[in-house]
């Protein structure tokens, strides 16, 4: 199939950092940065991850002495921002907000045609935060824990379902893992608006969600609905008496990175200027702490060589579950 083969075009599943770095001729003028510069976010306004790519943007921004402007431009799970940036200018001055689909090669896989190569086009930069998830369960399903609901979802093949953001969205592909792991029948509703999906799990009428962890602060005061796990290794102190997908399969841990990417070909001590102003930033607790606050987990402080390594380790744990459930992004 061609998505297949396009896929394999890309098996490594990691953009170019150490490669570009050691490859680029040109090195950063003195003066780098003279103007602003500006960072493109894959999504809009107002969400987890345009609230920790404007903080990150600020912070960086103090530390090299000129603004970090934030640019949303959502659309296409982060393909219609990553292809700009692939074919910007690679003179440092344009950022990308990078994920695990446009940087470690899954919209490859979920999308029929893009317009940019995540390994060709791209040189990571760092990576800011990670975010992790939680599964919401209706209460007409019992069981007072995750072990408990797991249970009840094998005694009862076909019956569960669960909603998700989208086909190929990480809330689907965290539950098709969880679901091929351990074996369960579980039936998949995917929704264009997430309002809908969060109205018909209040209803009942899906079982399940999984959703990112501060999503779930909507629901905290909802009488039909209870948080039954978390995807990080171990509990979360906003969700106390919560336990986690581990605790059932043992070493599970599912989050997704947020970092920084700039076009292929951005000389390396652009790269390097832009990485220690990164980590500078993720140094400063208010940072830190503005990530905490909207769920996310703040990265500690290393290279671009780091990121790509993080990048490419994800690509190669979620790409072959997309392959083998063939799954097509809407």
């Amino acid at each position: 199939m061609a998505k297949t083969d396009a896929g394999a075009s890309r098996r490594h599943l990691m953009f170019g950092a150490a490669g570009t770095l050691l490859a680029a001729p040109a090195l950063a003028q003195s003066g780098y940065p003279d103007r602003a510069i500006r960072l493109v976010v894959p999504y809009g306004g107002g969400g987890q991850t345009d609230i920790v790519s404007r903080v990150t943007a600020e912070a960086m921004g103090r530390r090299l002495g000129q603004p970090v402007v934030a640019d949303n431009r959502p659309g296409g799970a982060g393909n219609l921002a990553a292809e700009s940036v692939a074919r910007a200018t690679p003179d440092g001055y344009t950022m990308l907000v990078a994920t695990m689909g446009t940087n470690s090669g899954l919209n490859a896989l979920l999308y029929r045609s893009i317009g940019y190569d995540s390994a060709r086009d791209f040189t990571g930069v760092g990576m800011f935060c990670t975010t992790a998830n939680l599964l919401m369960v209706h209460n007409s399903i019992p069981g007072a824990n995750f072990a408990e609901v797991v249970a009840w979802i094998r005694a009862n093949p076909g019956k569960f379902n669960y909603a998700s953001a989208g086909v190929g969205a990480i809330t689907h592909i965290v539950m098709e893992d969880i679901g091929a792991r351990l074996n369960l029948d579980m039936v998949h509703v995917p929704y264009r608006q997430t309002t809908n999906a969060m109205t018909d799990l209040i209803a009942g009428r899906v079982h399940a969600r999984c959703l990112g962890i501060p999503e779930g602060d909507a629901l905290r005061s909802v009488d039909s609905v209870r948080p039954i796990a978390v995807t990080t290794p171990a509990p979360r102190a906003e969700w106390p008496g919560v336990g986690t997908v581990a605790e059932v399969i043992p070493g599970f841990e599912a989050s997704t990175y947020f970092g920084l990417a700039v076009p292929s070909r951005t000389p390396p001590a652009i790269v390097t200027r832009l990485n220690e102003a990164l980590q500078a930033a993720l140094k400063d607790e208010d940072v830190r702490a503005a990530y905490r606050r909207v769920g996310a987990d703040p990265a500690d402080p290393h290279t671009p060589e780091v990121f790509a390594e993080r990048a490419k380790r994800d690509g190669e744990r979620w790409a072959p579950l997309i392959r083998r459930l063939n799954l097509v992004a809407e």
